[in-house]
């Protein structure tokens, strides 16, 4: 079913629900002399002409459940205000092994689709679109597992690991207007913040442990998602549930525990996690938030002590501020750069 791509806010976060099955991230850096402006307004037509299916570089193939989503990294936001959200660089974390090109960039296309076929016919257009102006730094292709209903009409999938990937996030409308979607500076209404880091998996190492090992590790039941202090798969884990004999039911290192909002003090992020194949296997982690905050302060708790950290290695890693929706009378990322 065809996605819109105009609106006031971008396609591929909260649309469509649940999301598609495939991806392609492309990241690129724009030449010193570009105006960034008249490129994304260039962007934005050639993204409503490609999900219309009247831009002849799609050679026939039907768009689909097309999307594309745009976000800008932070020293093109900084060039528009050195105190807009979006203009902080993401901080350094442990277990990263990333090469230079692979950490930060001034462009993000998010392209998703059902079909897969789509997603480097839509990149060659879009790159052939911005021309020398854009510079390729790095991509990723990746895909989502199969949806499994967590509890009240949402549905989530599994993670390379084998765990619902996803079940807590900001999925009412009121959730979304506090911790997703920016709401000012005007400039900004509408967007959000993403953070994307790929990160290499050790399945091996993992697999050997036995299901109730893997639980303790995530604080979740792997078949149902269910918390290991029982409830529903919905419902968050109560923290300070224990045995008969004083054990925590989620052990103190689990992910649900060490990621928990709750206990970081931060907001809630939406999360759309996708298992890669190359360069290695793993996951390609994006999560969109209003406060660049709630990421960082949840991965700098997690890097204390988090059993699941230990299985991860970063390999890439970048920030951006995902622009405003857009439309024929305000173009793409028009309210930013004129």
């Amino acid at each position: 079913m065809p996605v819109p791509a105009t609106g006031p806010h971008q396609a591929g976060i909260t649309l469509p629900q649940p999301a598609q099955r495939n991806l392609l991230a492309v990241v690129a850096d724009l030449g010193a002399t570009v105006s960034v402006g008249p490129l994304l307004a260039e962007l934005g037509r050639a993204i409503r002409a490609l999900i219309a299916g009247t831009d002849p570089r799609l050679s026939g193939l039907p768009p689909g459940d097309l999307t594309v989503t745009v976000g800008v990294g932070p020293r093109l936001v900084r060039t528009a205000g050195a105190s807009l959200p979006g203009a902080a660089d993401l901080p350094r974390f442990s277990r990263e092994r990333i090469a230079p090109r692979a950490r930060g960039g001034d462009l993000l296309l998010q392209i998703c689709a059902g079909d897969p076929l789509l997603l480097p016919v839509v990149a060659a257009a879009l790159l052939d679109q911005a021309g020398d102006r854009l510079h390729e730094r790095w991509r990723q292709s990746a895909r989502r597992g199969t949806d499994v209903p967590v509890g009240n009409g949402l549905t989530a999938p599994r993670n390379p690991l084998g765990f619902i990937d996803g079940i807590v996030g900001p999925h009412t409308t009121a959730e979304q207007q506090r911790d997703l979607w920016l709401a000012g500076p005007p400039a900004v209404a509408g967007g959000t913040l993403a953070v994307l880091r790929r990160m290499e998996l050790d399945l091996p190492r993992f697999a050997a442990l036995s299901v109730a090992e893997q639980e303790a590790v995530f604080g979740r039941r792997r078949a149902s998602g269910v918390p290991l202090s029982g409830g529903a798969v919905a419902s968050g884990p109560e923290l300070g549930a224990k045995t008969p004999d004083g054990r925590y039911l989620v052990p103190v290192d689990a992910h649900v525990r060490r990621a928990n909002a709750a206990v970081v003090g931060a907001g809630l992020m939406l999360r759309r996690s996708y298992s890669t194949d190359e360069p290695a296997p793993g996951l390609l982690f994006i999560s969109f938030q209003n406060d660049l905050r709630t990421f960082t302060a949840t991965l700098t708790r997690m890097d204390t002590s988090d059993a699941l950290l230990p299985f991860t290695t970063t390999t890439a890693s970048a920030t951006f501020l995902i622009l405003p929706g857009f439309d024929r009378q305000h173009p793409l990322g028009s309210q930013l750069f004129g």
